[in-house]
């Protein structure tokens, strides 16, 4: 078994530890431990801006490295320099970075109401000190992604770094440390995480810090700094989209209302995961069909995608969006629950988004890969007016109405670009039917009565729906992939 497959076994499964981790960590721990204006604070404004001070700050770096190193591996013992080139350009960016946020902080600061100001300002400087620990993390596990060790690097920012933020939570809940030292404590996962990652790198034998003057004659600074442009501008556009919402919400209403929103839409991220596990597969295998000129193979696997996104998606919003009241009832703090409408309207988004298929994968490597920027960037640009001009108005759900909104507008118009450019769309009947066998489970499982106990609501609704919509789905045939599926099973029933 080759390095690779290894490695990429041991990235799912550490993938989806993380993922539990982080599930029950947004979900059930934080909010238990910490206040709506101290999520708010925390993970609205401090990490927000972090994060993108180190995007600013590394100028897409982190994917030059992996896309130029290539060109330098083997280039000596010490690969002609590339460690010191991947990191200088960035630490230099830094300095530049951390004396705007330094200047700025008088006008951020003027952005919050007086509380949620002097709430921040103490820990202003945290942000600055978490932005590098961020930056240093993301260009060493690029490094490492490169040199293909990459199952330490996910293992520490997938578990060790959740569970560190957890213990640090836990401290403050205790009275070990104080809310400023729990901050300080945040800002110090991620730099431990940047430390264990160096000591990985000296350990096999790949920490060259020495520059050397080859690294500038094997590709041009200016080429690179020009991928780096370009990917920087993505990256941007993407944390914006992750960030945005919240970060106004607590801006333009409070810290304690954007914590209360953050929570909203971890909550409505558990529709997207089986999208997001499709879409690893999709992005090879779509590249591949580009690569081989085979469109046949590209648009069937394109409605294949969209029948079982609309599958899984319809499901998991129902699922979700009729059990409310048992998830919040879990996080044991009633203020949470001011976000029910904003997680429905969240969820109606990304269900859309999911629905939609796989049109921006399609877009971002085909021949006019480079629409895919312009339709990131009019999505971002959308969101932020979207919720400039409708948060003030409704707080939470303006900020969940501007995210639906964008992602219907934005997937609509990728399915018209693809299928005006390439001649496919993946809609057929199989939608219609499996969005109407959704309604009616749905509207059978919304109209049986609240039996007054969380839990045997969330049983006996979850039942109605899942009887109802799975025969409803085989009695149609509107998805041949669950008839084979059941095929199977009664076989290996009867052996």
């Amino acid at each position: 078994m080759g390095i690779v497959q290894r490695q990429g076994i041991r990235n799912t499964l550490i993938s989806y530890v993380g993922l539990a981790i982080g599930f029950a960590n947004t979900i059930l721990v934080l909010p238990r431990l910490l206040s709506p204006s101290q999520i708010g604070l925390v993970a609205t404004v401090l990490l927000p801006m972090a994060t993108i001070g180190a995007q600013v700050a590394s100028f897409g770096f982190a994917n030059m490295g992996i896309r130029y190193f290539p060109f330098f591996r083997n280039q000596g013992r010490n690969h002609a320099g590339f460690f010191p080139l991947l990191l200088g350009p960035p630490m230099l960016g830094f300095v530049v970075v951390a004396a705007a946020m330094l200047v700025g902080k008088p006008l951020l600061l003027h952005w919050y109401a007086k509380d949620d100001a002097d709430l921040l300002a103490p820990h202003y400087l945290g942000a600055i000190v978490l932005a590098a620990c961020i930056m240093l993390g993301s260009l060493q596990d690029a490094y490492l992604r490169s040199l293909y060790h990459t199952s330490f690097s996910s293992f520490c920012q997938e578990i060790l770094l959740r569970l560190m933020l957890v213990g640090a939570a836990v401290a403050y809940s205790k009275g070990i440390i104080s809310f400023h030292g729990f901050v300080l404590a945040y800002a110090g996962a991620y730099g431990a995480v940047a430390v264990l990652l160096a000591i990985y790198l000296a350990a096999i034998g790949e920490l060259h810090l020495r520059p050397t003057r080859a690294a500038l004659r094997i590709k041009p600074l200016r080429e690179m700094l020009g991928f780096g442009a370009f990917v920087l501008l993505s990256n941007i556009s993407g944390t914006v989209l992750l960030n945005i919402d919240s970060f106004m919400v607590g801006a333009k209403v409070s810290f304690a209302a954007g914590g209360i929103y953050l929570i909203a839409t971890n909550v409505s991220t558990a529709l997207v995961l089986p999208f997001r596990a499709l879409y690893k597969t999709a992005f090879s295998l779509i590249a591949e069909y580009w690569k081989e000129g085979n469109m046949a193979k590209m648009a069937d696997f394109y409605r294949r995608s969209t029948r079982i996104n609309t599958l899984l998606g319809c499901y998991l919003a129902l699922g979700i969006g009729l059990n409310l009241n048992f998830i919040y009832g879990l996080i044991h703090r009633p203020e949470y629950a001011a976000g029910t409408s904003a997680v429905l309207l969240l969820l109606a988004g990304r269900l859309f988004d999911g629905i939609t298929g796989v049109n921006g994968i399609i877009v971002a490597t085909s021949p006019r890969y480079r629409f895919d920027l312009v339709f990131n960037i009019s999505l971002a640009a959308a969101v932020v007016v979207l919720n400039w001009l409708l948060i003030p108005r409704l707080e939470l759900a303006g900020a969940a109405l501007a995210y639906c909104i964008a992602l219907v507008s934005i997937n609509t118009v990728r399915t018209w670009f693809v299928w005006r450019n390439y001649g496919m769309q993946p809609f057929d009947g199989s939608i219609v039917r499996i969005l109407l066998v959704a309604a009616v489970a749905g509207l059978a499982a919304w109209m049986l009565p609240d039996t007054g106990n969380a839990f045997l609501t969330l049983l006996t609704r979850g039942s109605v729906l899942t009887v109802l919509y799975g025969a409803g789905v085989l009695l149609t045939g509107t998805a041949p992939e669950a008839a084979a599926l059941l095929t199977t099973f009664r076989a290996r029933l009867k052996r």
